[in-house]
């Protein structure tokens, strides 16, 4: 019962999320630089929370991202991106946590349980590399909160797949009017191979492991 409950809750928050990301109107970059400039000093706080909180939701983070390297700077921009972007992380996994608490690997059918226990093997290359790809950002944050993925990997992972695509796009990404340069489409295209590549090598397993007891140790043939 217990379980059910906490199921419900989490279905109930994933559904008012989505009902926020599409009902509530999302800023471009510019009108977020107007409004940094309004407000003054606190404007990299305020933004940080803003950005925090809101890509809790599955509001795209881009505008957000476009808007940090328009009002901060390359340098003070990616920070924030970065550290914003880790906080929705952490959230969005600890609800899903609490509340589905590796749903997957209890109640998933059997194929979709095999596939995530192979994920999670490696779990670190797994996260770094959904990250790559792009997979929309708070969706992944809550779905990699339902695994077995530990706290530990995913942070790290999160860390390592959120810098290059970030970094691209606060560097790169054509801020005042919100275009894509040649090098950010490449840099992300790369990131993208590089993250399905880290996938499909986690999805094998690691074969071999399975033959292994716990401790690593080969059983030895009767004799």
């Amino acid at each position: 019962m217990r379980n059910r409950t906490r199921g419900l809750l989490l279905l109930a928050a994933l559904a008012v999320a989505l009902v926020l990301a599409l009902t509530v109107p999302l800023p471009s970059p510019l009108e977020l630089r107007d409004w940094a400039v309004r407000i003054g000093p606190t404007a990299p706080l305020i933004f940080f929370l803003a950005h925090a909180v809101i890509t809790t939701t599955p509001i795209p983070r881009t505008a957000f991202t476009l808007a940090a390297g328009l009002m901060f700077g390359p340098v003070w921009g990616l920070g924030l991106a970065v550290a914003a972007s880790m906080v929705s992380a952490v959230i969005g996994f600890a609800i899903a946590r609490r509340l589905g608490g590796r749903a997957i690997a209890r109640l998933g059918p059997e194929r979709v349980r095999a596939l995530e226990e192979r994920l999670c093997e490696r779990e670190l290359l797994t996260v770094t590399s959904t990250r790559l790809v792009g997979i929309p950002f708070a969706p992944l944050n809550y779905t990699l909160g339902v695994t077995s993925v530990g706290w530990r990997a995913y942070l790290v992972g999160t860390l390592l797949g959120l810098i290059p695509g970030t970094a691209a796009v606060v560097l790169l990404g054509d801020a005042v009017t919100g275009g894509s340069s040649p090098a950010m489409i490449a840099i992300l295209a790369v990131t993208a191979t590089l993250g399905a590549a880290g996938i499909l090598v986690s999805a094998r397993g690691r074969g071999r492991g399975r033959d292994r007891d716990p401790g690593g140790v080969a059983p030895t043939e009767a004799a």
